[in-house]
């Protein structure tokens, strides 16, 4: 079967790697979002996909338009004639016209209707979801509102977003196969609107805490350890943390213990281990050395 594939970071590349080595299914073409500046000196960066078809040399077109609804976008996937259209992590959304070329399958990283949109998976750790998935969709032009073709789940407690993006991605690379494989004889499944809920864009200022109950805390921590990390209001990066209970009274930022490595520092409902900080506009450091530079110490506040 022909596909044309589309998507953009390293939960895509994962699924894209699956197809490539499947002996059953050519991929045909790479869609993928044109390359950005990154970092100070702006350097152009190829998205993560693009550089691994690079990297192992596939012979494979690539193509990084601004917007799929130019006719020139559409006369390029209907003239690869694909039988499916595969849409990962993507980062556009496909006008009517191009999924009408093609059944157009969408793996998308929540166990819809919850959290359509664009940050599912950080959704799911920072609402303390017990079990999350992937689910395979026949897109449609609503946003993640069509029918459901199959889907996998796992239990995604104390994850991290690294670990359940790649966690995710490997269920996604099978989940792809065994759809594309078995499309026919699928009967897709009508979403549950009245459950929907939706997932916005990340934002770096949704990564300030206030220390009033270290689960939510903890929860912060891992959904954004990737991007945009964590900080108080004074601006220290929490780079490094664990909960250490739960439960508790305790005064907000009250420095609890100053261990080897670590300071235990109270929330008003439990409290946390913070091992690594950034003060604003320094390097990385750990917590006792940043303590020590405050002249701080137990029954100060790191606040």
């Amino acid at each position: 079967m022909r596909v044309v594939f589309m998507g953009t970071p390293d939960y895509a590349t994962t699924i894209l790697d699956s197809l490539v080595l499947d002996k059953d299914i050519e991929v045909v073409a790479l869609f993928t979002q044109p390359d950005k500046p990154v970092g100070r000196k702006q350097i152009l960066t190829p998205p993560h996909i693009k550089n691994y078809l690079l990297e192992k040399s596939l012979d494979l077109p690539i193509y990084q338009p601004m917007s799929l609804k130019d006719e020139t976008s559409y006369t390029i996937i209907k003239d690869l004639n694909p039988d499916f259209i595969v849409v990962a992590a993507y980062g556009q959304i496909l006008p009517q016209n191009i999924l009408d070329i093609a059944p157009c399958i969408n793996l998308h990283a929540s166990i819809l209707p919850k959290y359509r949109g664009a940050s599912p998976i950080q959704d799911a750790i920072l609402n303390q979801e017990k079990y999350s998935g992937v689910c395979a969709m026949l897109m449609e032009e609503g946003l993640d509102s069509g029918d459901i073709l199959g889907f996998s789940y796992l239990n995604i407690e104390g994850l991290t977003v690294i670990e359940l993006f790649n966690k995710l991605a490997i269920l996604a690379s099978t989940l792809t196969i065994k759809t594309l494989k078995n499309f026919k004889n699928i009967q897709p499944i009508k979403q549950n609107a009245c459950d929907k809920s939706y997932a916005s864009k990340i934002k770096k200022e949704h990564g300030k805490v206030e220390l009033l109950d270290a689960k939510d805390v903890d929860a912060k921590y891992r959904a954004f350890i990737a991007w945009p990390g964590i900080f108080l209001k004074s601006g220290l990066k929490l780079k490094e943390i664990s909960l250490e209970s739960e439960i508790g009274t305790n005064k907000e930022g009250e420095i609890l213990e100053v261990g080897k490595d670590f300071a235990l520092i109270g929330c008003k409902k439990g409290s946390i281990k913070i091992f690594m900080v950034q003060p604003p506009s320094k390097k990385m450091m750990s917590v006792v050395d940043y303590l020590r530079g405050k002249r701080l110490s137990v029954g100060d506040n790191i606040l």
